[in-house]
């Protein structure tokens, strides 16, 4: 998908087996706030479920996600439901895996501050770096400060 729309992007192969973003970004030798994870919100009520992309070092702020999409109140998936929803095993979520399935993508505007960022490639093991205007284009994220 992405060498059909033209956008660079660099595979980066990591042990198969869920690792947090701060050992992702040790093991590729990279800054931690580079490399984002992916956190599945479901909202209150009725919707398909948000996928928050924040940086690896941080924390979601689950008010801010609300504030930002308009919802009352989201709720934080456990990693079960994340995996049910997404069809995809935690430590392998990806906004990229999952464009036209329906998601909402929320991206951390700290991401806006660099030029590439890594995320997840919809496997475990494997991690995409990716200019951070692409991703935001591809997958039609919002952009909102929603880390603590």
């Amino acid at each position: 998908m992405l060498d059909q729309r033209n956008i660079p992007y660099t595979i980066i192969e990591l042990p198969a087996k869920k690792l947090s973003a701060i050992k992702a970004a040790q093991i590729m030798g990279v800054p931690p706030e580079m490399v984002y994870k992916t956190i599945v919100v479901r909202r209150q009520f009725k919707g398909k479920p948000i996928l928050a992309v924040i940086p690896g070092d941080k924390s979601v702020n689950l008010k801010s996600i609300a504030q930002a999409i308009g919802e009352k109140r989201v709720i934080l998936a456990t990693e079960r439901e994340a995996e049910q929803l997404t069809k995809l095993q935690a430590g392998g979520i990806s906004p990229l895996a999952l464009i036209n399935k329906g998601f909402q993508v929320i991206l951390d505007r700290d991401a806006t501050l660099l030029d590439n960022i890594y995320i997840s490639g919809g496997q475990r093991g494997m991690n995409i770096c990716i200019p951070v205007t692409d991703l935001i284009q591809i997958t039609n994220a919002v952009l909102a400060a929603i880390t603590r």
